[in-house]
């Protein structure tokens, strides 16, 4: 596989991704949905209003590496009993449109540097707050979604008490089932699983659109 200008291996061809997957199932890209329902979005860029000012994303849909679509699993069942539920604002991220950010926000607290690739991109990255279950609300967190500020950061405290909580909470549940946390951004959980293996040199960078993972029969395979 050729390198890249950053000299990044990049997969961009289904050739490619089948062959990681056929030396490891747990490299295969699969659809949350298969694994937990309802799953709640709020595709911000897959409209004009975010940060880049582009609609960067046709026909999204939440897709991750399979280890971690059985964490997310796992979270969501323990959100479930009291009552919430995660609501994803971003998971699988083409490189393509890492690039494209990178151009407009090129400052390592809040984009991926495309020099090194993104958590996002490996498909082990996820961007998630807290919902109400029963209506889809979402709760109160200390910013909007891609909030380039300090009140964005976990350690940022001059909040309301509720709001805190519910940081706290979202938090305490990712990183019980394998995720850790962004410092900068309350939003961004990586996964990282078992603290013994490098997870994010594990998966290979991939862009390759949404509907190339979801063409597959065997996507839904657990």
């Amino acid at each position: 596989m050729p390198e890249n200008k950053y000299g990044l291996k990049v997969i961009s061809n289904q050739a490619s991704y089948a062959a990681t997957i056929a030396l490891d199932s747990n490299q295969r890209m699969v659809a949350v949905k298969d694994y937990f329902s309802p799953v709640l979005t709020n595709w911000y860029y897959a409209r004009p209003g975010n940060f880049t000012g582009q609609v960067l994303y046709q026909n999204p849909e939440v897709l991750v590496r399979l280890p971690v679509a059985k964490a997310l699993a796992r979270v969501q069942a323990a959100l479930r009993q009291r009552g919430f539920s995660l609501l994803f604002y971003d998971a699988y991220r083409p490189y393509s449109v890492t690039e494209k950010m990178w151009k407009i926000v090129p400052d390592e607290r809040y984009a991926a540097n495309p020099a090194k690739g993104s958590g996002h991109n490996r498909g082990i990255a996820v961007d998630v707050t807290l919902a109400d279950l029963a209506t889809g609300r979402e709760l109160a967190m200390p910013t909007g979604f891609d909030d380039f500020s300090e009140k964005a950061h976990h350690d940022y405290m001059q909040l309301d008490s509720a709001v805190i909580a519910n940081r706290l909470l979202l938090r305490t549940v990712m990183q019980a089932y394998g995720f850790t946390a962004l410092s900068t951004e309350w939003w961004h959980y990586s996964y990282t699983g078992n603290a013994a293996t490098d997870t994010a040199t594990r998966f290979g960078i991939l862009n390759l659109p949404f509907e190339a993972f979801l063409r597959r029969a065997d996507q839904s395979l657990k």
